[in-house]
């Protein structure tokens, strides 16, 4: 399994995780640039949730949430700022983290407002 398919395969257990948790999702993998891409853009209740999946096959390379390094949340933070100029109908909205690791047993872990 290739990093890209397992990363595209992490996002899509976090998708039906968030749809599970009864978020309406609006998009995925929307990109703004060439460094920011923001996996997912969903709404929970009235909030815009913009969320980061970070996936691992295992945890021998670290957690995954140690992959959100500062440079990568201020990708991020510009992608939502030109996501807001877009669609200013939402008036709250926050980042949120979601980890998949997938051996040895599938583990998700969701950190809100990062």
């Amino acid at each position: 399994m290739s990093n890209v398919s397992i990363g595209k395969n992490g996002e899509e257990i976090a998708v039906s995780y968030l749809k599970k948790k009864n978020y309406v999702i609006l998009e995925t993998n929307r990109r703004f640039s060439r460094f920011c891409e923001i996996d997912i853009i969903a709404l929970d209740k009235d909030t815009l949730v913009f969320v980061e999946v970070k996936t691992r096959k295992t945890n021998i390379c670290g957690h995954p949430f140690e992959a959100i390094t500062k440079t990568k949340y201020n990708h991020i933070k510009q992608g939502v700022f030109m996501y807001l100029q877009e669609a200013s109908k939402y008036k709250k909205f926050r980042i949120d983290a979601i980890s998949v690791m997938l051996k040895p047993e599938l583990k998700i872990e969701h950190l809100k407002n990062i």
